[in-house]
């Protein structure tokens, strides 16, 4: 029943879609038969709005993956560039907590370790919202900065790196075993803000999973016990996400090599010096307002990357 009501869901706008046209074709032919000119305006105005509609029909048709109605999991981890790297990873996190906020997502910071000068070392996010796992893996790959470094006294030109990650929220339902024994769990303080009860208590969980080396940290509440229950449904995520890659990689071998999180590897490319640009190399696309894009204005990056893709498919 619910596989139904799903499918109900995707045709109707379709079936909407085609009645309004089929109204637009008779509103025409009256327009002919009576030749007021009037009619053409109401078709135009009708008109627009029928290819706005289509046009956010045809992005949904792109989240064809099974889980891409999901919510998400998003983590960055800068690369290359020390402590410019880190205070890269922090300014796309802005972004990305930005563009959420663009989407009307509601986020959650799992875990974050800060920089030892400035930034973060790493970040773990759970975005909630319809498609939030659809778009976001747009953005999986290393992203590279270059600017001059507010951390260098000769204000030279510094080229940073991070990686961005995403993963889906996995369904209670599917099954995925973990084995009691198979996990280790240790207690410790929150390394971040949060008060004065989080940083003085062992309320911060890590995981490990000892079969798949996967760790998994969650300091965002005072409750030790709701930062292991967050930490489980990361694990979970995590868990099912390396099973599939393996069965990817053993049936046809599709993610290939790891990519290093350095120089030429990169997704997408943010210029502020000695010009503004942000270039995706995937799609080709670039945009000169740079400010806009890391404000969260990002989904023209996401929706060329998901058409593009769907063409490859097609």
């Amino acid at each position: 029943m619910q596989s139904l009501g799903g499918l109900k869901a995707k045709i109707a706008p379709w079936e909407e879609l085609k009645h309004q046209v089929e109204e637009m074709q008779v509103l025409l032919e009256m327009g002919q038969a009576e030749s007021d000119p009037s009619v053409g305006l109401e078709i135009k105005e009708e008109l627009d709005k029928a290819i706005s509609r289509l046009d956010n029909l045809e992005l949904i048709t792109k989240f064809s993956g099974e889980h891409d109605r999901n919510n998400a999991y998003l983590s960055i981890h800068p690369g290359a560039g020390g402590t410019e790297a880190c205070d890269w990873a922090q300014m796309l996190l802005r972004m990305y907590l930005r563009w959420a906020e663009r989407k009307g997502y509601k986020t959650e910071i799992i875990d974050l370790l800060p920089g030892e000068e400035a930034g973060i070392k790493s970040v773990t996010v759970k975005v909630d919202g319809e498609y939030s796992y659809g778009h976001l893996r747009a953005e999986i790959g290393v992203h590279r900065l270059v600017r001059i470094s507010p951390f260098d006294s000769g204000a030279r030109r510094h080229t940073s790196f991070a990686s961005v990650a995403a993963i889906p929220e996995v369904d209670e339902s599917i099954d995925i075993d973990i084995k009691p024994e198979d996990l280790r769990i240790d207690t410790y303080r929150s390394s971040g803000a949060g008060g004065q009860h989080v940083n003085v208590t062992d309320s911060a969980i890590r995981i490990t999973h000892l079969s798949t080396g996967i760790v998994v940290c969650c300091q965002s509440d005072r409750s030790q016990h709701k930062n292991k229950a967050s930490a489980m449904k990361v694990l979970r995520a995590r868990l099912y996400e390396h099973e599939e890659r393996k069965k990817a990689e053993e049936v046809a071998k599709l993610t290939g090599e790891k990519l290093e999180i350095a120089w030429g590897s990169q997704i997408r490319s943010y210029v502020f010096h000695p010009y503004t640009m942000v270039k995706d190399h995937r799609t080709e696309v670039e945009r000169g307002d740079g400010e806009r894009v890391m404000d969260g204005d990002i989904d023209g990056f996401i929706e060329s990357y998901l058409k593009q893709g769907k063409r490859k498919e097609a």
